[in-house]
């Protein structure tokens, strides 16, 4: 199956994905068909901030009609931040959508988990990751957190790479999570959390979206 993504938002999170993609797919005896689309973070997240769901919409079907046309049979967007209008795609899209928030619902009712912490945009912590899991209770960050971790987030995404203190705040928000909240997990509720975390490393129980999503990607292209 060739696979289609719709990549550029943000730039890290379309290389890691593109990186997992290949290492799955070779660990699997696969051949990877591959074309990605790039769209225009800024633009993604303007769009998000004044929940303009028509305008992102109409992005995603050019971007998907481009793939289509190159023999993509699916698309899965590479940013958690797109999938505020994904409902909204997956009715007009001219390509079956990989739907990341359907998968991680799945990966954290499979886990066992009763209370996650979330870690991302505004929108998607405010929203308590759209409103997507169904078998456990989501928690946003408190306070003054929120804004932080959201501030640092956009930064990072924007620029690809993380700083120092962009890893504090997220770090700071983690031990609230574990120590306040007592939460199972932590969801990296933006796929360019990747650049922090390692799920097999980090000092924080962490369920990676973005590798849940790729993970989901790479199996229904081997059907």
């Amino acid at each position: 199956m060739h696979i289609g993504l719709i990549g550029g938002i943000g730039p890290a999170a379309t290389n890691y994905y593109h990186r997992r993609l290949i290492s799955k797919s070779a660990a699997g005896g696969q051949q990877l068909d591959l074309t990605i689309a790039h769209a225009h973070s800024p633009t993604l997240l303007g769009n998000l901030e004044r929940n303009d769901i028509d305008a992102q919409v109409a992005i995603f079907s050019h971007l998907t009609d481009r793939l289509a046309a190159a023999g993509a049979d699916c698309v899965a967007v590479t940013a958690l931040a797109g999938h505020f209008c994904i409902e909204q795609f997956k009715l007009v899209s001219p390509l079956p959508v990989i739907d990341m928030l359907v998968e991680v619902d799945n990966a954290v009712t499979k886990l066992g988990l009763k209370r996650v912490g979330v870690l991302g945009t505004r929108t998607v912590m405010e929203t308590r990751f759209y409103g997507a899991i169904s078998g456990a209770e989501v928690l946003p960050p408190q306070g003054k957190t929120l804004g932080e971790v959201h501030e640092a987030y956009i930064a990072m995404a924007a620029s690809g790479n993380v700083t120092e203190q962009q890893c504090t705040t997220f770090d700071d928000a983690c031990r609230e999570f574990i120590e306040r909240d007592c939460v199972d997990s932590i969801l990296l509720g933006g796929t360019d959390l990747a650049l922090v975390y390692d799920p097999d490393t980090a000092a924080f129980p962490v369920l990676d979206c973005a590798a849940v999503h790729a993970d989901a990607i790479v199996a229904m292209a081997s059907r």
